[in-house]
Formats: C-alpha cells, sequence, structure tokens
C-alpha cells in the first residue's frame, strides 16, 4: 500500500511513521527536510506544503492509497489538499483536534457525536472548519475523507500547561525547586495519550475503506486529575512538585494562549469514549501509562543535551502569575 504523510516526523507522526514501515506499508513522506528526525526506510519528497506549485512538482504523476497531512491547520490548507489529491488518492486522512469538542458537552462521555464547538480557541475553530469543508467535499464530490482527532498525544513535549511542551523549562523549574502552577484546584480530569499508543489506533485506520466518511478520536482509557499528572512529572524528573492552584480564568488574564488552551480545552474535565475506534481497529488499546511515558520523555530529552532549551519568558510568565495571585 502506498501511502503519503505530509509531515511525519513530528511528535505524534514519528511514532505512526515507524510503524507504517513495520507493517509493510511503502511509505513516502513530503517535509521540508528540516527535522532532525530519521525514519529508516521511508522515501522522501521535499517541498513546502504551503507552496502549492511545489507540491505539486513533488507530487507529479503519483497516485496514493493513502495520504495523510499531519500539518493542516487552516481551511486553506485542505482547499490546497483537496486541489491536489482529488482522484488522485483512495482515502484522505485530515488530523483535526479533540479541542474542538463542545467542553463542557451535554454528556459525561465525549463521542465522535458529541458536538464541535469552541468559542474560546481559533486553533480549535480552525480545524472544525477544516473539517466542515471536507466534510461537504465528502458529500458533494465523493472525496474520500476520514478525520482523526488527537488529544493531548505526547513523545518528545512534555504535556502540561505553561512551561511545559517543546522545551524543558517546566523540568528545570521543578528540579530547582521553584513553584508552577497548576489551573483550578487540581482535581479536573484529563487524558494524556502517547503517541505509540495513538500510533496502533491510527494506523489500523490506514486504508480502511469502511473508515471513509468517518471520524475518530484516539486516545488512552487512562484517566487521571490534573494535580496527579503534574505529581508524576515531578517523580520522573526526581524532584518534589511545589504546586501552587490558581483559576484557569485568573492564568488566562496573564496569557493569552491560556486562554483557548485552559478555558476551551484543559480546565475541564474529558472522558473520552474510544468504543468506535476499537470497533474499527479490533485490539486497539493503550498500554502506556503516563507515569512511564513521561520517564521515556524526559530520557529523550537528556540523551541530548541540545535539547534541554529553556524558555526564559515561560519562567517570567509563571512568576509574573505568581507574583499576581499573590497580592490579592
Amino acid at each position: 500500500m502506498k501511502v503519503l504523510f505530509i509531515g511525519g516526523t513530528g511528535n505524534i507522526s514519528t511514532a505512526s511513521s515507524h510503524l507504517a514501515l513495520e507493517m509493510g506499508f511503502d511509505l513516502y513522506l513530503l517535509n521540508r527536510g528540516t527535522r532532525k528526525v530519521e525514519i529508516p526506510g521511508a522515501k522522501s519528497l521535499v517541498a513546502d506544503h504551503s507552496d502549492l506549485a511545489s507540491v505539486k512538482q513533488a507530487v507529479q504523476g503519483y497516485e496514493w492509497d493513502v495520504v495523510v497531512n499531519w500539518i493542516a491547520f487552516t481551511e486553506e490548507d485542505v482547499q490546497r489538499d483537496f486541489e491536489l489529491f482529488h482522484g488522485k488518492t483512495k482515502q484522505y486522512i485530515f488530523i483535526s483536534t479533540a479541542s474542538a469538542y463542545q467542553k463542557p458537552g451535554g454528556h459525561p462521555l465525549i463521542t465522535e457525536s458529541t458536538p464541535l464547538y469552541n468559542p474560546y480557541w481559533q486553533y480549535s475553530r480552525d480545524k472544525i472548519a477544516c473539517e466542515d469543508f471536507l466534510m461537504r467535499k465528502y458529500r458533494e464530490e465523493g472525496f474520500p475523507i476520514t478525520i482523526v482527532r488527537p488529544s493531548h498525544t505526547y513523545d518528545t513535549v512534555i504535556p502540561v500547561p505553561l512551561c511545559g511542551w517543546n522545551d524543558f523549562t517546566i523540568i528545570d523549574r521543578i528540579r530547582k525547586g521553584k513553584e508552577v502552577i497548576i489551573h483550578g484546584d487540581g482535581t479536573s480530569l484529563w487524558t494524556v495519550t502517547h503517541s505509540v499508543d495513538f500510533a496502533k489506533g491510527f494506523n489500523g485506520l490506514l486504508g480502511h475503506r469502511q473508515a471513509i466518511g468517518h471520524s475518530f478520536h484516539i486516545t488512552s482509557d487512562e484517566i487521571m486529575n490534573w494535580n496527579q499528572i503534574f505529581e508524576q512529572v515531578a517523580e520522573a524528573a526526581g524532584a518534589p512538585l511545589k504546586a501552587v492552584h490558581i483559576a484557569s480564568d485568573f492564568i488566562a488574564r496573564y496569557d493569552e494562549h491560556s486562554y483557548g488552551g485552559l478555558l476551551g480545552d484543559k480546565a475541564q474535565s474529558v472522558i473520552f469514549d474510544n468504543s468506535k475506534i476499537k470497533r474499527f481497529v479490533p485490539g486497539f488499546t493503550a498500554t502506556i501509562k503516563f507515569s512511564e511515558g513521561i520517564k521515556r520523555t524526559i530520557r529523550w530529552f537528556e540523551e541530548e543535551p541540545e535539547r534541554m532549551q529553556m524558555d526564559p519568558a515561560k519562567g517570567q510568565l509563571v512568576d509574573r502569575i505568581l507574583g499576581a495571585y499573590k497580592s490579592l
């Protein structure tokens, strides 16, 4: 099966690239070739996805069983993909986001039929617009789409708000005995998913004809509250946690990103019903507990010291919020 990943070397997608090759797929990666990630066995197509002429040239003469776009974020991106791949692929998979779901919803369990609505976060609204465009093209022109909505998936990132993600700031802060902020009282429920687990469910959808026209979220079934998540990060870092609990709306006054990322997503309790992906991909189950996965992530950072970058602006933001909160 000939598969094209647009992207394929990122935090979520790298594990799926490796698994696709293990499964015997003929995998092509289209990207700018700037990330230092090796995917032995994958064929490389070098182009900037935002440059339509560049991508047209790179994919000229190819037809695909599956095209996956890991890096489409706006309706313009998927409109470009429709122009490129309509009639040239048997399945097009769009990577959306579970932050598009309405939170809190009318039911405690989130399913694929939960309404898509996020008035707080433009990122989520853009993904919803992408889904709307693609569903319209599926209904009107038979464009063979499948929509996948990851939620807070990690491997080479540290999945906590404010001081986490691509840098090592939160771990450095914990190890130096500095205070860290947990939004709210830390008891809202959340799920984080290792990309290796995500790949097990996702790759089962590649070439799955019955999945065309459907949407799926793929997450772990491990449910934790944010206090537990931060405690396990600190345990993996090897230092005590000095947590200060601050209301999400107070944090959002000082951090524009937190307005969407917290109020429109992580401040809400979330429980995902994964029965649909398990029906379509029998045997799928997430097996990497967060307590183990976060240790793997920290080891990955420490394997190459240049990965252990600090972001002074993040630390300054936390200190500014802490100072404002304590002065009340």
